[in-house]
Parts: C-alpha cells; structure tokens; sequence
C-alpha cells in the first residue's frame, strides 16, 4: 500500500510541467529631447546676453562722455591778461605825463578860457600876449612830443605782441577741450581789442597836437591883430592934421 502509493505520487509529480520563474530585469530610462523649450531658452539667453551688451555700451559711451566733458571743462593753464594790461598801462603813464592841455574835460575847458581867450581887453599888456604866445608855443611842441612818445611805445608793444601772438596761437591749437579753445580765442580778441586802444590813444594824442597847433596859430593871428591896432591907435597923429 505505501510501495504503491509512493510509485502513484512520484508518477504524479513526473506527469506536472516543471515551472521555473525568472526574475524580470527592469527597462532602462532615456532622456526625452524637448526642441521647443530648448530653443525658447536659447532665446531667452540670447537676449539676456543682448541686454547686457547694450548696458556695457551704454556705460562706455557716459565714460567718454564724462571724458569729453572733462576735457571741454579743463581751463586754459595760460592768461595774457597781465601782459596786456601792463602795456596799456604803459601808455595811460604817458597819457598822465602830457604837458599843456589835459585830456580831462573840466580842466580843458578851464584851461583853454585861459590860454585862447575869445578877446584881448585893454588890460591885457603886450608882454602879457607874448608871454601868452610863448605858452602855447610850448604846450604845442609838448603835444607833439607827446604824440610822438605814444607812437614809440605803440611800436614797442605791437614787437611784443608778436611773441604774445604766437604763443595764444599755440594755445589755441593745442587745445584739448571747447573751454580751452573758447579761452585762448578770448585772449586772441582781448589782444585785438587792445590793439585797437592802443590805435585809438594814438589817434587822440595826434589829433590833439594837430587840434593845439591850429588853435596856437589862430590865436598868434588874433594877437598880431590885436598888438598891430594898438601900435596904430585910432590913426588920428597920422592924418596929418
């Protein structure tokens, strides 16, 4: 009975398929290529990078603009305003120094009441006009001195200002900046303009000597007129009466 029964169940066991169960291996994970949001992100970079190109090009050009103004606002390490002055101050000492008629308005006018009288009155002696005469004789040649003296330091001044010239020139061209170049053109009118004054003093002092001398001659006229109808009297011891 158990002889039998082992013999059934091993028969059994032969007559089942064998079953064998392998573990099962996993997949492996791939990366899925998304070419949308790529190139959305390269998009979003480049202009990113755009961005901060314009910034540094924007801050380049305020440094060379700070630069520029720098250069524009750099003042002139150069004045010939004491040189300038120094030779008109030259001239109003020989203006000062002039003999006879001032240039200044309230003593001419006294002055030229004293010296060119309108009338010669009986009180008035002919030593008195000769004396007179000789007086303006010599304010006449001390106007003409004058006019002269003038002339010569204008001479001396415009040989200076050649130097003077050059060196503004060279100023001006070697500029760096609009203020520097504004202010060596500044100095090249002020040299102009003082030029001009230094034309316009002699001019005065010519046409004064002119005016002076003119004015001595008539009055010597006057004078003559005056001495010769004294020495004639009225005529009267010569009518032979």
């Amino acid at each position: 009975m158990k002889r039998t029964s082992l013999a059934a169940l091993i028969a059994a066991s032969l007559a089942v398929p064998l079953t064998i169960t392998m573990p099962q291996t996993a997949h492996a994970a791939w990366p899925v290529f998304d070419a949308t949001n790529y190139g959305q992100n390269v998009l979003q970079a480049a202009r990113a990078l755009e961005q901060i190109n314009n910034q540094i090009q924007q801050l380049q050009n305020q440094a060379t603009m700070l630069q520029n103004m720098a250069k524009n606002l750099q003042r002139l390490d150069f004045s010939s305003l004491g040189q300038m002055q120094g030779a008109l101050n030259r001239i109003d000492g020989l203006m000062m120094q002039a003999k006879g008629l001032s240039f200044d308005l309230t003593q001419l006018e006294g002055q030229w009441r004293q010296q060119y009288p309108d009338s010669y009155y009986a009180s008035i002696g002919v030593n008195d006009m000769a004396t007179a005469a000789r007086e303006r004789w010599q304010n006449a040649m001390s106007a003409f001195r004058q006019t002269m003296r003038v002339q010569s330091q204008i001479v001396e001044n415009v040989q200076a200002d050649q130097g003077l010239l050059t060196d503004l020139v060279g100023q001006s061209q070697g500029a760096v900046g609009a203020l520097q170049a504004q202010q060596a053109a500044n100095q090249l009118i002020a040299l102009s303009t003082k030029q001009q004054m230094q034309i316009q003093t002699l001019m005065a002092t010519h046409y004064r000597s002119q005016a002076e001398d003119a004015a001595r001659k008539a009055q010597a006229e006057e004078a003559a007129r005056e001495t010769t109808k004294r020495f004639l009297g009225s005529g009267s011891a010569y009518s032979g009466n």
